[in-house]
């Protein structure tokens, strides 16, 4: 079956819809289905995408290409609608650069099926939907008016409320109610009939875009509360000027961002002093359209010459805001499917837990910040009366196939609430919709295929073509049976993921890619195994789907835990198992009840390689390849001697500022010296280094306490808290490095102290990241393949973690923008990747690594490469930049791992041989 998966979208969530058809393109069956890309952008257009497109870390480093954005002086990256009102020829000529605009009527012969992986506006509402049924495709989840019903939170409200069912106490306000009204009288108001906290919400928006919770009677507050749901922002000239330009820049980007701020294109309305001119006043208002930041940055120094104030909104912004009385209680989640015989089955609703009161969309997709525990942690009884509850809301509204019911249990007397239920759930590796769908012991594959199935039965019952969906379902019925009796003899590949270190959540979701990447394939059956302990001892466990596809790392080792303490299963997932047999006895085998240890011999006799997912220590330390080597298991990337040199980013320095290659000036401050007279240390330290340098662990990676430090106080703090001797952060010291909500701040020895890398007078100055792939030449020497650099594009001071892997966050462009002359560039290009294979002879890199660096273009035309770490098991999340690169040499993320595997074979086989011949 051609499965048409549509993603993107117009919506404020169209990265994460990105995302989600990157994980659905990737997780589906290969043996029974053909993946068709189709990438809606944000004017509604179809694109039959290139493959390797799927594999950008956002939306904005493809589309609109490079090649079509306006010249910028902040190289600030936009979307589609920042390039203004635009010809149907020129939207086809930027579409072309990315694949293939496909008119509504051809789509019917590009796909058996449509999968929709839309969110919001444009994919949750109904109108995708009515469009395939004009044209008669099948397609997945909810049918028209159950989707356009399920978007609306004021009508479902309404309805609930009607039907006298629990719900928290709401009022609507429309913006002609608030364009008229007082905000202090409509305050008093909300307050008296609603009580505190409120929660203010944009009614046909998910993901918790423009959400706000009010704690305390404040009139401002109330009012950046109201406009963060209409997509407004009022700004007074005061706040303008007193930014520096540096500051408006970081603003601007947080505003015309498309989820935390209100987004491009806006209506600007200039709100002037009442000045006395000949006996006139000025003009009260000026409305015009801006598309792009850039203009909106020189529109705003403009008008706020004269200015007092100024109205941003967005056109596309909505109209009403619902507020709701605050539920304290316990926040959950529960997945709800269709059974093959047409009825809902709730599965085990998600606690979650959160240190801030809102699971807001940073919570939601970046992991680690929140815990998702499934059962919700509460009596059998309390659970089965949630699931009963979801299960009536589902019937209730007519969903179709599957849907995401959210609700709170009230803290005061247990009463439960449902609200703002999704006909499309966010379908990342590790959200919801595959992590209580693993709880059954369905992977991300199988119930992909269930959910296609399923869907199939659903248009065929509401009249859509049975005759010919009779015939789909039959075939389909028929191959996965067949493929359930298939006994093939497959490579098994475990691969090890998590760790004890901050890179842990990190290294569980590099693991869980390469496990889906190697299971939708005919060559490898991937075992996942969890590694925890410590330096002194290695705990490997081997993972049952549902504990894989826990929310991270922490949870994981819970669930370890739990197992070893002689937990028996869950009575309610017991239950659920029972309930979803008619389902998993098709599309799945027996699910595996809980985790167990294995020792590194046991492993050896289980699986034929390995494949390390693990990031900085232990994993790229050389320690773990040391006892693979002792049971003859071949694995990824580099071997001992060379792992051990590029943990350490000061040994690696050292040796390539030996060998002539450019680094900082840099060196380790040490937590004796620091004991022993504090003052000194810090002296020491200024008079090498002057403000601002750079402070970070020598042997942590995934820009873990990376800071740039810019005076004395920062130094102290930092050096406080990575020498403390308790777990928990300094607070102080905490407030002054500016720590975000639940970053993790490691405990060492010693740091490293880098010089800040600048421009320097360059004419062109930029951050790449760059990944390489070995392979055996036939002579038995190495070939280093070096891939385009990425460009990488830091809103602060460092890249984030967040740039790094949160979906829809980071921006990289690849290959590298060194010049605007394609000739140029790629002059520029050939120099740095051979400065990076220099790093990589030197260091004894094999298997494929990503090695980080600024350059600088002077205007002679020299190129510096200045070398600031090396990572020779890099991240290979599902959007890292890696993967932007490999496919411009033509690897999918697939061939890429393979390649890896193959490499790491054929080493061990010549390690043998070399070991038999002495």
């Amino acid at each position: 079956m051609k499965i048409g998966i549509f993603f993107g979208g117009p919506s404020r969530e169209r990265e994460i819809s990105f995302a989600g058809g990157r994980t659905v393109y990737d997780n589906l069956d290969k043996g029974l289905f053909q993946a068709v890309p189709i990438f809606v952008d944000s004017r509604g257009n179809f694109i039959l995408l290139d493959w390797h497109y799927i594999y950008k870390g956002t939306i904005r480093d493809f589309f609109p290409p490079v090649s079509t954005l306006p010249p910028s002086e902040h190289r600030l990256q936009v979307y589609l609608e920042s390039l203004g009102e635009l010809s149907q020829e020129e939207q086809d000529r930027i579409i072309a650069e990315v694949g293939r605009r496909v008119q509504p009527q051809e789509l019917r012969e590009l796909m058996d099926f449509a999968f929709l992986a839309l969110h919001g506006p444009g994919g949750e509402d109904g109108a995708i939907q009515g469009l395939l049924e004009w044209y008669g495709i099948p397609y997945s989840g909810s049918g028209i008016l159950p989707s356009a019903f399920g978007i609306d939170k004021i009508a479902q409200k309404k309805l609930l409320h009607a039907l006298n069912r629990p719900t928290p106490a709401f009022r609507v306000i429309s913006t002609e109610e608030w364009d008229a009204a007082d905000p202090e009288a409509t305050l008093d108001y909300l307050v008296r009939e609603l009580g505190l906290p409120l929660v203010f919400k944009a009614p046909r928006q998910g993901s918790s875009i423009g959400v706000s919770i009010l704690r305390e009677k404040n009139a401002p507050q109330f009012v950046a509360a109201v406009e963060r749901s209409l997509f407004r922002k009022t700004l007074t000239r005061a706040e303008w000027q007193g930014k520096s330009d540096e500051q408006k820049i970081l603003w601007l980007q947080q505003l015309t961002d498309i989820r935390e701020g209100i987004g491009l294109p806006v209506t600007l309305e200039v709100k002037f002093e009442q000045l006395e001119v000949r006996g006139e006043n000025l003009p009260p208002t000026n409305d015009q359209i801006i598309y792009h930041p850039e203009k909106l940055l020189y529109t705003l120094n403009e008008q706020f010459e004269r200015a007092e104030q100024v109205l941003l909104t967005n056109i596309d912004g909505e109209s009403q805001v619902l507020v709701e009385s605050f539920v304290a209680g316990r926040e959950f989640s529960c997945i709800v499917v269709e059974d093959p015989n047409g009825e809902p089955l709730a599965l085990p609703p998600t606690e979650i837990v959160k240190g801030e009161e809102m699971f807001d969309y940073r919570s939601k997709y970046l992991p680690g910040l929140s815990r998702k525990i499934t059962p919700i942690d509460l009596p059998e009884d309390k659970i089965q009366e949630i699931r009963e509850a979801c299960q009536e809301m589902f019937r209730t509204f007519g969903f179709q196939v599957y849907a995401r019911l959210d609700g709170f249990i009230q803290a005061s007397d247990g009463s439960l609430f449902l609200n703002d239920p999704n006909t499309t759930s966010g379908m990342l590796p590790a959200s919801f919709f595959f992590h209580q769908a693993a709880e059954i012991g369905l992977n991300p594959s199988q119930f992909l295929t269930y959910l296609i199935r399923t869907s199939l039965a659903a248009r065929r019952r509401a009249g859509m073509q049975p005759v010919r969906l009779g015939g789909i379902l039959a075939r389909l019925d028929a191959a996965v049976a067949s493929r359930q009796r298939q006994e093939q003899q497959r490579t098994k590949v475990a691969v090890i993921m998590g760790g004890y270190s901050s890179e842990r959540h990190i290294s569980v979701e590099s693991g869980r890619n390469i496990y889906e990447k190697l299971s939708s394939s005919v060559k490898y059956e991937p075992i996942p195994v969890f590694l925890t302990g410590s330096a002194q001892e290695h705990k490997l466990y081997v993972l049952p789907i549902n504990v894989m596809l826990k929310d991270n790392a922490d949870d994981i080792r819970e669930k370890i835990e739990y197992a070893e303490a002689g937990h028996e299963l869950h009575p309610v997932l017991a239950k659920i198992r029972r309930e979803a047999e008619a389902i998993t006895g098709t599309y799945a085998g027996q699910p595996t009840a809980q985790p167990r240890r294995i020792s590194f011999e046991g492993l050896a006799e289980m699986v034929d390689e390995v494949f390390i997912a693990l990031h900085g220590r232990p994993g790229e330390d050389g320690a773990l390849q040391k006892e693979l080597e002792q049971f003859g298991l071949p694995y990824n990337g580099s071997g001992v001697e060379s792992s051990s040199i590029t943990i350490n980013k000061f040994e690696t320095n050292r040796r390539l500022r030996e060998a002539g290659l450019r680094v900082a000036e840099h060196r380790m401050a040490n937590r004796l010296e620091w004991q022993a007279d504090a003052e000194t240390f810090y002296r020491s330290l200024e008079t090498q280094f002057h403000y601002p340098f750079i402070a970070k662990p020598a042997d942590d990676g995934c820009s873990s306490a990376v800071k740039k430090i810019k005076n004395r106080q920062e130094l102290e703090a930092f050096s406080q808290l990575i020498f403390r001797d308790q777990e928990d952060l300094l607070p102080e010291a905490a407030r002054t490095l500016h720590l975000g909500f639940k970053e993790e701040f490691p405990q060492k020895d010693a740091f490293l102290v880098e010089t800040l890398i600048s421009r320097d007078g360059a004419q062109h100055f930029l951050e790449v990241t760059g990944g390489l792939l070995t392979h055996w030449r036939p002579d038995g020497s190495l070939n280093i393949e070096v891939f385009e650099a990425s460009e990488a594009l830091a809103t602060g001071e460092v890249l984030s973690l967040e740039e790094k892997f949160l979906a829809g966050e980071g921006q990289n462009i690849t290959p590298a923008r060194y010049a605007p002359d394609p000739t140029e560039r790629q002059r520029i290009s050939e120099e740095v990747k051979k400065e990076l294979r220099r790093v990589a002879e030197v260091l004894n890199i094999q298997g494929y690594a990503r090695i980080d660096a600024f350059v600088r273009v002077r205007e002679t035309g020299a190129v510096e490469v200045l070398i600031i770490e090396v990572n020779s098991l890099p991240g290979m999340t599902p959007a890292t930049c890696i993967f932007h690169q490999t496919a411009l040499n033509g690897y999918t993320p697939y061939d890429f791992i393979d390649r890896i595997l193959e490499f790491g074979k054929e080493r061990q086989r010549k390690l043998q041989v070399e070991t038999k011949s002495k």
